[in-house]
């Protein structure tokens, strides 16, 4: 059975591993101290909303919402940063699940919509495609990094 929550500091502890495999994924040294510091300060300061996932009562999963806003549309917009599902519990619909829940939240919230960005080659891409997701074609994405 799945369950879903809203993250709140007590479940740091849950978090933190999470955040590190997650962060592990796309090629990232562990850094379990970074993610606790991270985390908290996500948390403490209200940046984030975060979703956490249990199978059968043991944490599975978790993904991060971020607001933003839509000049164009006049309205907020959440920015879905980070979803992760530990190896052992994928294909039991949990990432579906944390996607449907965050769709739920937005539209709770009546916030325009949820935007993410994925690497080439994630394989959730099919996944987000059945749940309704587009992929936009019509624009270029550009980021600028100090280094």
């Amino acid at each position: 059975m799945i369950n879903i929550i809203q993250a709140k500091e007590e479940h740091l502890p849950i978090l933190i591993p999470l955040l590190d495999k997650y962060r592990i994924f796309y090629d990232q040294s562990s850094d379990e101290q970074g993610a606790r510091r991270f985390l908290e300060a996500r948390i403490k300061n209200k940046d984030s909303t975060i979703f956490v996932a249990f199978y059968n009562g043991s944490p599975a999963g978790f993904t991060q919402l971020y607001s933003s806003f839509s000049s164009v549309s006049l309205k907020p917009i959440f920015v879905l940063n980070d979803l992760y599902v530990y190896k052992e519990f994928r294909e039991k619909g949990i990432g579906e699940e944390l996607l449907n829940t965050a769709k739920d939240y937005c539209k709770l919230l009546d916030y325009k919509g949820l935007a993410l960005e994925t690497a080439i080659n994630n394989p959730a891409q099919k996944l987000y495609e059945r749940l309704g997701w587009e992929k936009n074609t019509s624009s270029l994405y550009y980021f600028w990094e100090d280094k």
